[in-house]
């Protein structure tokens, strides 16, 4: 007891030699076992091994005395043994922390290929960023999602002004959609009170999430606690942790404050801002930017839940800076209060005109490819209709003029009921077929760069031929 309450400070390393962990015993079978492999071995090797370490052994100990190599041999051993044997059972206890029932096999060597997939940022809100996480996480481990904190209706509304935080909903669905499996802690994080004094409108995790403010003190600190109950892969950032209100100037002249307020203005949008004019992105934002392979633009409210992000100082120029491949998803419907009549180029000028205004240069190009839904149900459900909400216009001309490659699937959920929902799979492998397919197009123009005109010739001519045997 007086040697745990002591204040003299220990190595980390030696607590596994702190008596009543049940480790030494099993540490000495495991050395036991290796003993008698490694005799095993030599014999199986008509004992030349042995003659090698025992000739190599002599050799150093005519230099140092045998029991100062002795004690160096067995202290680099064991330490070498420990490091090995922690590092292995920290894999183990990391994949078992999962909640899918899969083998320790299987769960190890899918976090393996995820660990190892490419380092993506997805930059938007709302609903249509969340469902494109749920289809990205099963691509990749390394995905960082920034958030918009403009939001100020609903329950996150409500909390940002009683309580004085950021408003939780946005970073709440995209943590849920991150969550290691959609299982009941996941589905709890997402309830949504019906009734009750106060409660009512509220969802759990909102509240769960405001709680977590008020105990760690900020919001980075409490998202990353939050993360960890749903033991989500990669991480969520807001934008910024400044107050940030959205401002829009209407066509009319006038101007709407409030991200809930704007899309019932019912005037056309010119131009977004924001208060206070400067709003500082958090930490880590332009780091994961910098360091991304892939940065994904929506899909979302263009106005609302895009653009908000790119007002934030530095995070467009430094996304035009990146050495990523970028791409935006484009919504599949108009969005009424919004985009009403945008075709898929106003949607891309606007969120141009946006990202120039925030320190953008207009003569670099801001993104590489625009991702459209191509396909429809033939039943459109005539609720869109009700509400002003129609399909998307594919200008392909306008988009190709504007530098982007147009990158068209079918993205939409299948569903009977004629509603039009992106679909997280069919477009998180959209997404990927572009980014690996743009990866070689890259490799393959790096590499004729520098040939001659005759070797181009050839190049190309070679090309046509492996087309047309593959046709045969």
């Amino acid at each position: 007891m007086k040697f745990l309450n002591s204040k003299v400070k220990m190595p980390k390393d030696a607590i596994w030699l702190v008596p009543g962990l049940r480790i030494k015993r099993w540490f000495a079978l495991i050395v036991l076992g290796s003993v008698l492999a490694a005799i095993g071995i030599t014999l199986l090797f008509k004992l030349e091994p042995i003659y090698f370490i025992v000739s190599t052994a002599r050799k150093i100990f005519h230099i140092v005395p045998a029991e100062l190599a002795g004690l160096v041999f067995i202290g680099l051993g064991a330490f070498i043994f420990i490091q090995a044997w922690k590092k292995t059972n920290f894999s183990m206890l990391d994949v078992s922390g999962t909640r899918k029932q899969s083998s320790m096999g299987e769960n190890l060597y899918r976090k393996m290929k995820l660990n190892h997939g490419p380092k993506i940022v997805a930059i938007g809100g709302g609903t249509g960023l969340s469902t494109m996480l749920r289809g990205i996480k099963k691509i990749t481990n390394n995905i960082t999602a920034i958030v918009t904190v403009g939001d100020d209706g609903g329950s996150s509304g409500r909390l940002r002004e009683e309580m004085g935080i950021l408003p939780p909903g946005d970073i709440r669905n995209c943590i849920a959609a991150l969550a290691d499996d959609d299982d009941i802690v996941t589905q709890l994080f997402q309830y949504r009170f019906k009734t009750g004094e106060g409660l009512g409108g509220h969802s759990f995790g909102n509240l769960f999430i405001t709680a977590m403010t008020a105990i760690c003190g900020d919001m980075i600190t409490a998202i990353k606690e939050s993360s960890k109950v749903l033991l989500i892969r990669g991480k969520v950032i807001p934008a910024t942790t400044d107050d940030m209100r959205l401002i829009a100037r209407m066509e009319d002249g006038s101007y709407v404050k409030g991200e809930s307020q704007i899309p019932e203005s019912g005037k056309k949008i010119i131009e977004l801002s924001c208060e206070p004019k400067v709003c500082t992105p958090s930490n880590d934002v332009i780091d994961a930017i910098n360091s991304a392979d892939l940065i994904i633009l929506g899909p979302g409210s263009l106005y609302t839940s895009i653009i908000p992000n790119l007002l934030v100082d530095g995070i467009s120029e430094a996304i035009q800076n990146a050495k990523a491949k970028k791409i935006y998803v484009c919504n599949i419907m108009t969005q009424p209060g919004e985009t009403d009549n945008y075709s898929a180029s106003d949607h891309i000028k606007a969120i141009f005109d946006h990202m120039i205004k925030s320190g953008a240069k207009a003569d670099k190009p801001l993104i590489d490819a625009i991702l459209i839904n191509n396909q429809l149900p033939n039943n459109l459900a005539k609720k869109y209709e009700e509400k002003d909400s129609l399909p998307v216009e594919i200008d392909s001309g306008e988009i190709r003029k504007m530098g982007l490659e147009l990158v068209s699937s079918k993205l939409i959920q299948d569903n009977k009921e004629g509603l039009v929902r992106h679909s997280p799979g069919r477009l998180a492998k959209s997404i990927y077929y572009w980014y690996k397919k743009s990866g070689k197009k890259a490799s393959y123009s790096a590499k004729t760069d520098s040939l001659t005109e005759t070797e181009l010739q050839r190049v190309s001519e070679n090309e046509e031929n492996r087309k047309e045997n593959t046709k045969i």
